[in-house]
C-alpha cells in the first residue's frame, strides 16, 4: 500500500474538478438554450447512461434524496424526455426510460461533454489521458464503486 503525502486531499481535488465540469455544463445549456436546470440535465444523462433504471437507483448514483429526483423527474416528463413505466418485476416501482424527444438534448450533452474533456485534458498526451482513466477507475474500485 503507497502511503499518500500529508496535505494531498484527493476528495477536495476531486470534488473541485466536479463543480468546475459542472460549471462548464451549466453554462453549455444557458448557451445551448436548454430550459433545464443542471439536476434536471443530471437526472436526464444518468437516465440515459444507465437505461431502465428504478428511480430510487439513479437518485442513489445521482447522489439526491429520492423526492429530489421525481421532481426533476417531473419536469423532464412534462417537457416530453422521459417516461416512467411500471416495473415488470415490481408494479409498485417505475422505471425511467428517455423518449425520442430527448435525443436531441443528448447530442447537446455529448457536445458540451466533449468540450469540457477537451478542455480538461488539454496538454495531456493519449497515454496520460488513458492512464488517468486507469488510475481514477482503479480509485472507484478501491473505494467500492462500479467498475462502468
Amino acid at each position: 500500500m503507497s502511503t499518500v503525502p500529508p496535505g494531498r486531499t484527493i476528495t477536495f481535488l476531486l470534488n473541485d474538478l466536479a463543480r468546475l465540469a459542472r460549471r462548464h455544463f451549466a453554462e453549455g445549456l444557458a448557451d445551448a438554450g436548454l430550459e433545464l436546470t443542471l439536476g434536471e440535465a443530471r437526472a436526464l444523462a444518468f437516465a440515459r447512461r444507465l437505461p431502465g433504471k428504478r428511480q430510487h437507483e439513479l437518485a442513489e448514483y445521482l447522489g439526491v434524496e429520492p423526492m429530489t429526483l421525481v421532481g426533476f423527474l417531473d419536469r423532464l416528463e412534462a417537457a416530453g424526455l422521459v417516461e416512467r413505466v411500471a416495473d415488470p418485476d415490481d408494479r409498485r416501482a417505475k422505471l425511467v426510460r428517455l423518449t425520442d424527444k430527448a435525443a436531441p438534448v443528448i447530442r447537446i450533452f455529448d457536445e458540451l461533454t466533449d468540450r469540457i474533456r477537451k478542455t480538461a485534458f488539454d496538454g495531456f498526451s493519449e497515454d496520460e489521458i488513458e492512464r488517468t482513466f486507469a488510475l481514477l477507475d482503479t480509485m472507484r474500485a478501491n473505494l467500492g464503486g462500479c467498475t462502468r
